[in-house]
């Protein structure tokens, strides 16, 4: 096998599926690579629980359904999922020592869509603990390390589902945005991952951090196979309350997303060679100031260059509650897991202290000894924050600031633009325990992010350079969408994938 992945001649999904279908290479030759890859990168410490007996009994079932000719495109592809969707065949421990070993009695809709398409699952991947942080350096289990530099933290919170697709584990994996955590660890690895309208894709069976905020999506390669994984977690699901039936007067249900792909594309491709024009790509005045780094903003720049070499228009924009988004964020979010943690108490289920006098002893002992430094923070703020005396003054500010910031972005868009455009985070990954005296400086790199989903729209990441010191860190384009515009936007990411070649560059894994 190749040193740089566990399958040298596949580029893309689609590509696998013809060599599928075609019986040139079986599901089961496929997982067995990607089980032997994800042992090679042991060192890398993308995932947490593997089951080589549960991922090839999943590949024979594959490789007898498109003997049978009952294939969906996804049928035998490899695939990860992040550890904090519930599955029965694999531990899930939300990067916690709460739950390290935990099992659950049945799978997350997301794996269950996916499970129906016959894809195959090579493992739980690693996170931050219950999706608490924006480098994956709060995992319970040891930092998940960067594929092009392992200095680097891959980003986070979803920081092994970009690892492992990025170290050419898997061909796509499953990864969840609350504030970032889809977009940053893409960027930050150089691959692509989306985060979906809020209640677009069911939240049922994924273990919750905030669930105003929390969404589901996937990493992939490229944008054109995120629409393809996308396409089938996206529908309505009627044991998730948040999950929407409609969106925009279509039905959320398999097929929407990939037709308003295809649909955007056929309009592209009518303007020739200039398949972009009249597309109006807002650029925020605030996501270019002071704070950001040099090599990131001239990687930007070229993206948005290359945009206007297809035909788009560039406008400049004001989103002017930017540098509110991280202190509404860091009030709302902690005071939602606050609520959604409480349920660990030591008692139904998850890490119980060894010695304790009494219930509530035992409680405190149990939750003051399973989880990590950063989540007992975020608890402890959210609680302070909800508390008698302080919860008007922070809690329901912090949800007014919310409702101002959605309407920024709706100004933007009923005006001035299609889409907008910007960076991902200020600057390229930075070294493992790099702010370790510093505990609040990850949640100032979250700041181009946090507004988008307080607000609940789409957005991505697509690659779009590298820079860093030594110029081996990759960075991303993020590409922000009005509400259900999810197809929209994968178009316009795959147009511009269609003109670079970032997507394609692959890391040399030592």
């Amino acid at each position: 096998m190749s040193n740089t992945t566990s399958h040298p001649t596949f580029s893309s999904i689609a590509q696998m599926r013809k060599a599928l279908d075609s019986k040139q290479v079986s599901a089961t030759e496929l997982a067995q690579a990607a089980l032997d890859r994800a042992h090679a990168t042991k060192h890398l410490n993308i995932f947490l629980d593997i089951n080589p007996e549960a991922t090839l009994a999943q590949a024979k079932e594959a490789d007898q359904r498109i003997a049978e000719g009952k294939q969906h495109l996804l049928t035998g592809i490899p695939i990860a999922h992040k550890d904090v969707f519930v599955t029965r065949q694999w531990r899930t421990t939300a990067g916690s020592k709460m739950l390290e070993n935990y099992t659950s009695p049945f799978d997350a809709t997301v794996v269950e869509h996916l499970k129906n398409a016959g894809t195959v699952n090579i493992g739980k991947l690693n996170c931050d603990e219950f999706a608490m942080g924006s480098g994956n350096e709060n995992s319970a289990f040891g930092p998940c390390l960067n594929p092009w530099d392992t200095n680097a933290i891959p980003g986070g919170s979803s920081g092994g589902s970009a690892a492992a697709v990025a170290a050419g584990i898997v061909m796509a994996s499953t990864g969840t945005d609350t504030g970032g955590s889809v977009r940053q660890p893409s960027a930050m690895c150089g691959v692509s991952g989306i985060k979906p309208t809020y209640g677009t894709v069911s939240r049922f069976g994924m273990i919750a951090y905030g669930s105003s905020l929390d969404q589901a999506g996937p990493i992939a390669g490229s944008a054109r196979d995120l629409v393809e994984l996308l396409d089938v977690i996206s529908a309505f699901d009627e044991r998730d309350s948040t999950s929407i039936e409609t969106c925009d007067g279509t039905p959320n249900r398999q097929g929407r997303v990939k037709q308003a792909y295809l649909d955007t594309l056929a309009s592209q491709n009518a303007q020739g060679s200039l398949p972009l024009k009249g597309l109006r790509i807002g650029v925020p005045k605030e996501f270019f100031g002071p704070g950001l780094s040099a090599d990131v903003a001239s990687a930007i720049e070229a993206a948005l260059q290359q945009y206007e070499a297809l035909g788009a228009e560039r406008v400049e924009i004001s989103l002017p509650r930017t540098e509110l988004s991280i202190p509404a964020y860091y009030v709302l979010a902690p005071a939602e897991a606050s609520s959604n943690l409480s349920r660990y108490d030591g008692v139904r289920y998850g890490y119980r202290a060894k010695e304790y006098k009494g219930l509530e002893d035992m409680t405190s002992r149990s939750r003051s000894e399973a989880f990590g430094p950063e989540v007992q923070r975020r608890i402890m703020i959210g609680t302070y924050v909800l508390s008698q005396g302080y919860y008007d003054a922070y809690y329901l500010q912090a949800q007014r600031i919310r409702h101002l910031i959605a309407n920024d972005f709706q100004a933007a868009f009923a005006t001035q633009c299609d889409v907008i455009m910007g960076p991902v985070s200020p600057n390229v990954a930075k070294n493992i325990g790099e702010n370790r005296d510093d505990l609040t400086a990850d949640w100032l790199a979250d700041i181009f992010t946090l507004g988008i989903s307080m607000a609940g729209l789409p957005a991505m990441s697509i690659p779009c350079g590298f820079g860093g010191a030594n110029g081996n860190r990759p960075i991303g384009l993020q590409i922000i969408g009005n509400y259900f515009n999810e197809g929209q936007i994968l178009a316009i990411a795959d147009r511009f994938q269609q003109h670079t070649d970032w997507h394609t560059r692959k890391p040399e894994i030592k």
